[in-house]
């Protein structure tokens, strides 16, 4: 796709009669801010050269005495906002400092998968890597909460119910199929291309929506603004959508798969023919690393309180630190059912959708990186492959198993985050900024009586 300029941005507004342009970013949390501008005749150059100014406490980055930042759109981002009633065009933007030269933000998550990939080509002569998501989600028709000093409570109302065997659901017992054919189509005009959806395992409303493969900075992007498609499209049909990885008790969690590979030279990276998987020793030293690292990845792939409960056991949880073709019980999962040589990959299984996207997969490349660099063989580790379940066998102990809580999370990014900050990629500051705003979390979840204690507790 040739790059954006100026002025083909402003022939894009005139096509399209224009009249708000739209800035868009995330906070360090991953929720997503913006900002608009009515369209004047040189509004798009002079945002170019000058952004427009914001709070970065706001979204967690600064300091409220030096808070000012700025936001500069990246014109390859362009695309026209559907929830406007305006003819709005938005942009992501890339966010700058207001000291001296005004240089990039090292914590703006789109510089940081930019650095990650420039690495990747430097470390291991890969051109580029390629991501997949699955985007797991609840629809429900009716969605209320709240917490206060005295009343916490949850109720969700959902139109479906089934008795197991939800997975792949027929119409007319799938009766939101008809909303994911419009939502795929609202992807595309985002420019997001869909594979192919689904009814998913969860028995009270659980949808997959899969997507292609582009690479990481486009995939970060895309997973932002498929979640905003569809949140506002939910909205608009009177619906409630979630990705909270364990929104419901004793039903499927929700995850947000990734699929991985490399190229070369324009070719699979990952590709040998008849190995295990037709995964190559290149392709084996990326998950050794990425395995090796998990525990403190998962401060990454895991960001939230809520993501530990989907974590367990059961539900196809991918809570072992292992590989293995076609099981869903590990964090990667090699699938069988890939015949093309070109799409040669794997499918790394605990992340979830309240991640940050551009942090966690920057993060998940720079320990395959340091599994490259140092030759991490999962195999000699001792991470598989596992073809069978495991977790039923009498050596289950001995299998190394993901973080239980956020706290755990943290605890091993603490003492394994040096491949985080090869390259520089990830500093000193973000990662301290990262651990505090999660330990606030914990904290504000440690000290809230849960409705389920009053159950328990309250007549003891």
């Amino acid at each position: 796709m040739p790059k954006q300029t100026v002025q083909s941005i402003n022939s894009l507004i005139k096509k399209n009669k224009i009249e708000v342009i739209d800035l868009k970013a995330i906070d360090l949390s991953g929720r997503l801010h913006h900002i608009s501008l009515p369209v004047n005749d040189n509004i798009i150059a002079k945002l170019v050269k000058e952004g427009v100014g914001f709070d970065g406490s706001s979204y967690g980055f600064r300091k409220v005495e030096n808070s000012d930042m700025i936001l500069i759109p990246d014109l390859d981002t362009a695309v026209v906002d559907l929830f406007r009633e305006a003819p709005a065009l938005s942009f992501y933007s890339n966010i700058i400092l207001t000291d001296g030269e005004r240089a990039r933000f090292s914590q703006d998550g789109r510089h940081l998968a930019k650095q990650a990939e420039q690495l990747l080509k430097q470390t291991t002569g890969a051109d580029k890597s390629w991501w997949g998501p699955e985007f797991e989600f609840y629809i429900f028709s009716d969605v209320v909460y709240d917490t206060r000093t005295s009343t916490s409570f949850y109720k969700v109302e959902h139109a479906e119910e089934f008795y197991k065997r939800a997975y792949h659901a027929a119409n007319p017992f799938d009766i939101y199929d008809d909303f994911r054919d419009e939502a795929c189509k609202l992807l595309q005009q985002f420019g997001i291309n869909v594979k192919y959806h689904h009814h998913e395992v969860g028995e009270r409303g659980q949808q997959e929506i899969e997507t292609y493969f582009t690479d990481l900075l486009t995939t970060a992007d895309n997973i932002i603004t498929a979640k905003y498609a569809l949140f506002n499209f939910a909205r608009q049909k009177n619906l409630f959508i979630t990705f909270m990885p364990k929104p419901m008790y004793q039903q499927a969690g929700n995850g947000l798969h990734l699929h991985l590979f490399l190229t070369k030279n324009g070719k699979n990276a990952f590709y040998k023919k008849g190995a295990y998987g037709n995964m190559n020793q290149l392709g084996l030293y990326f998950i050794g690393g990425m395995l090796k690292h998990a525990p403190a990845l998962s401060a990454f792939t895991n960001p939230s309180t809520n993501s530990y409960k989907r974590l367990v056991p059961g539900f196809e949880a991918p809570v072992a630190l292992t590989y293995g073709q076609g099981n869903r019980a590990s964090a990667i999962r090699i699938p069988k059912y890939v015949s093309n040589p070109e799409e040669t990959r794997f499918e790394y299984r605990p992340p979830d959708a309240t991640i940050n996207p551009y942090l966690c997969l920057s993060a998940m490349l720079l320990a395959g990186i340091d599994g490259v660099v140092n030759k991490i063989d999962p195999v000699k580790e001792g991470y598989g492959p596992y073809d069978k379940n495991f977790l039923d066998d009498d050596g289950k102990d001995k299998i190394p198993m993901l973080p239980r809580t956020l706290a755990e999370a943290l605890d091993a990014l603490e003492l394994d985050h040096d491949f985080l900050k090869r390259g520089n990629i990830f500093t000193d500051e973000l990662l301290d900024q990262w651990v505090k705003v999660k330990t606030e979390e914990i904290q504000a979840i440690g000290t809230m009586p849960h409705p389920f204690e009053y159950k328990m507790y309250f007549s003891l």
